[in-house]
């Protein structure tokens, strides 16, 4: 079963359950992902949803550091709730030795040898990693991986 059917079949057991915030949060994605597929005329795959829910994600927790930061606990809460709705659509992320291998598979690709040539590595890493790690996260340790390099 591809991801559209399986989002899709979770928002209608959602309405069944009448379970209203799980409902929204899959209806704000379906809607995410609508857009898209009419912007670019184009039916989405797997990976393009994944890069959907990615970046629906991080808005997310952007949001949610604002909030904290503006004392709106309920807010950040509801903020977090939605994220967990949408995690589970993410495939599994990488580990931190598992991302390393990714990482250094990226630098022997591009030939990069040094920090200044993050941007091809990042390049490179970014249709890898879509929706299996945080780019924040591995942007850091490229940095790192490739200051030993």
């Amino acid at each position: 079963m591809n991801l559209k059917t399986r989002i899709q079949d979770d928002m209608k057991a959602a309405m069944r359950a009448k379970d209203a915030e799980r409902l929204g949060t899959i209806r704000m994605l379906l809607a995410a992902m609508k857009q898209k597929e009419v912007d670019e005329r184009v039916e989405l795959d797997d990976p393009a949803i994944v890069s959907i829910i990615d970046k629906m994600i991080k808005q997310r927790r952007d949001a949610i550091t604002q909030f904290e930061a503006g004392n709106r606990p309920d807010l950040a809460a509801k903020e977090g709730a939605e994220i967990t709705v949408l995690e589970p659509y993410l495939p599994e992320r990488l580990s931190g030795d598992a991302l390393d291998g990714e990482i250094r598979a990226a630098i022997k690709d591009t030939g990069a040898k040094g920090p200044q040539e993050l941007g091809k590595v990042m390049g490179a890493l970014k249709s890898r990693l879509a929706g299996r790690a945080d780019m924040a996260q591995a942007s850091a340790r490229a940095k790192v991986l490739l200051g030993q390099a």
